[in-house]
């Protein structure tokens, strides 16, 4: 028998590893690595998967979030949602099995994408707590709810079932979560507080009723009750696929000619264009795909490149669209000024996407501290990993000295003003599984900063009409003072009564009027303002009294006519001035 060598003993330690493993080891990857970001993280994939589902069957969501402090650092998160509700067979599925979901292979605009969310939540709850996550769906009135307890056997990646039964639940349709972690509860700019104000924001039709761990309700309502397009799955685009994907989609196909093939895997290719990819790739279009080889794929890859193609549709896109982001905006962010926009759609790596941009400037944000940025993709915040994101460096590199706000180099700038970043995608290229910042492609980077720049000129024109509407009531004032001491004068000079003085006090201020009117175009809430409205105020207060049902129209010399009428009859009466 031969001697075992070291390469024999080293072999027998290797083994197959499951994905529930490697992720068991490497929480951190999924955005489990404090306890903070933990329990909002949990939160977040139970009400993006809530969203998805009630969208996709057209029901206007309403969630409930409940977060239950059981001391010691535990925590309870309960998440209802009104939504379809789901089959009895893939609960077990959808809440105990890594990586699977129904979103991977769809090109089309959805808040999940690798279907790890919240069975990763799952699998955390099991780690620190032990216990498992307890999961009630209902599909309709007229079926049953079933009530499941399930754990993740981390070895198979497969769901294990501790409990399963009927239950009675008096609602029509639904799904409701409930899950124990080992969590911290903190306010501020990362917590499940903003995250669900942030969701409220970029998702106008939602209404959300939240319980924090004080057992304080609070609950944000929905701006409109239109829902979203509906966004359509779409193929992929040939200038989106690469050599290894191409070779692959090759082998799996069913169509018989390369002609058909191009035709029937991929968008915006017809027969006349597929001709030209054979063309300009030195293949035949009747080529069986099956008999492609990696070099012949490589000549299929480059003749694409120098096809002229159509972009991909854009219906596989749900984006909010400017007017209901403004909306989302108004009703959270209170400001004096709020615009957005929404720009056209661009493609990286065959992929289309669309940028939104809106900002909220004034009010009662601070005007000393750095603009608050707030990002999000595909209707989802974006609350961790700020400063390796390409919305935030867009933000920085673009000038807002132009636009009215302090800026340093390399800083974002300094101002009362809130800027929102939305990136509508069929695959938003993430940094990390976790799913907290967006790579810099050139051409998202580039969309990004023609969005805030168009939002930038409106903010900009707006800063400089307030400017000189405050330096207008500044003069006012100085003019005010003095309006009484001009009629005075004005009475001497033209020989007026005591009655045609007030008449030249009052026309001065009917004049005054009439240019603050003009700027007075600009609509401004006093409320939000308190400085200006003070101001504007203390200025225009008698005038606007005494201005009410005059002729605007009199002139000076009208006032002298009427002056020299008044002293004729007074000289037929016989009395001397």
């Amino acid at each position: 028998m031969a001697e075992e060598t070291t390469a024999d003993k080293l072999a027998k330690k290797h083994r197959e590893i499951s994905v529930a493993e490697f992720f068991e080891k490497n929480r951190h990857l999924l955005g489990f690595d404090n306890n903070r970001k933990a329990l909002m993280t949990t939160i977040k994939e139970a009400v993006d998967n809530a969203l998805d589902a009630c969208e996709e069957t057209e029901v206007l969501p309403e969630i409930s979030v409940e977060v239950i402090d059981m001391q010691n650092d535990r925590f309870r998160v309960i998440v209802q949602d009104n939504g379809p509700g789901i089959i009895k067979k893939q609960i077990p599925k959808i809440f105990a099995k890594l990586l699977y979901g129904s979103k991977f292979h769809k090109l089309s605009q959805s808040r999940g994408q690798q279907g790890i969310g919240i069975s990763a939540a799952a699998l955390y709850g099991q780690l620190t707590t032990g216990r498992p996550i307890r999961i009630t769906s209902k599909v309709s009135p007229n079926n049953p709810a079933y009530y499941y307890e399930l754990h993740i056997d981390t070895k198979t990646n497969k769901p294990e079932i501790l409990k399963e039964q009927q239950k009675e639940w008096k609602t029509d349709h639904g799904t409701r979560i409930e899950l124990d972690l080992e969590g911290s509860y903190q306010g501020g700019s990362q917590s499940i507080d903003a995250y669900l104000k942030q969701t409220a924001i970029v998702n106008p039709h939602v209404t959300l009723i939240y319980t924090n761990p004080k057992a304080e309700q609070i609950i944000f309502p929905r701006a409109t009750d239109k829902l979203p397009v509906e966004a359509k799955e779409i193929k992929p685009h040939p200038y989106g696929v690469e050599l290894g994907r191409m070779i692959k989609m090759l082998k799996d196909t069913e169509s018989r000619t390369l002609q058909s093939f191009l035709t029937n895997e991929f968008c915006r290719v017809g027969n006349e264009t597929a001709k030209n990819i054979c063309e300009s790739a030195a293949l035949l279009p009747n080529t069986k795909p099956a008999d492609m080889t990696r070099e012949m794929a490589e000549q299929l890859v480059a003749g694409i490149r120098k096809t002229k193609l159509i972009a991909p549709p854009t219906d596989c896109l749900s984006p909010i669209k400017a007017g209901l982001l403004e909306k989302g905006l108004k009703k959270e962010v209170n400001a004096e000024f709020y615009t957005a926009t929404t720009r056209p759609p661009a493609v990286y790596r065959g992929n289309p996407f669309i940028v939104e941009a809106a900002v909220a400037y004034g009010g009662n944000q601070p005007a000393d501290d750095s603009v608050r940025v707030l990002r999000f993709a595909n209707r989802v915040p974006l609350l961790y990993q700020l400063g390796a994101c390409a919305i935030t460096k867009s933000v920085i590199h673009t000038n807002w000295r132009g636009y009215g706000l302090n800026q340093s180099k390399g800083a974002l700038p300094v101002g009362p003003c809130t800027i929102v970043v939305h990136i509508a995608s069929v695959w938003v290229p993430f940094t990390s599984e976790s799913k907290e910042a967006i790579a810099h492609y050139p051409e998202i980077v580039k969309e990004i900063k023609l969005a805030v720049q168009e939002c930038g000129r409106k903010l900009s024109s707006y800063v400089r009409k307030r400017k000189r509407m405050q330096a207008e009531s500044l003069k006012r004032g100085y003019i005010e003072i003095y309006i009484p001491h001009v009629g005075q004068a004005l009475q001497e000079i033209l020989g007026l009564s005591a009655t045609n003085e007030q008449k030249v006090e009052k026309l001065l201020k009917e004049l005054l009027e009439k240019k603050r009117g003009k700027l007075e175009n600009m609509k401004f809430d006093p409320s939000l303002n308190p400085e200006y409205d003070a101001n504007m105020a203390r200025i225009g207060k008698d005038a606007a009294k005494e201005a009410e049902g005059t002729d605007t129209q009199k002139t000076l010399s009208d006032v002298q006519e009427d002056s020299s009428k008044d002293k004729g009859k007074s000289d037929k009466g016989g009395e001397k001035r």
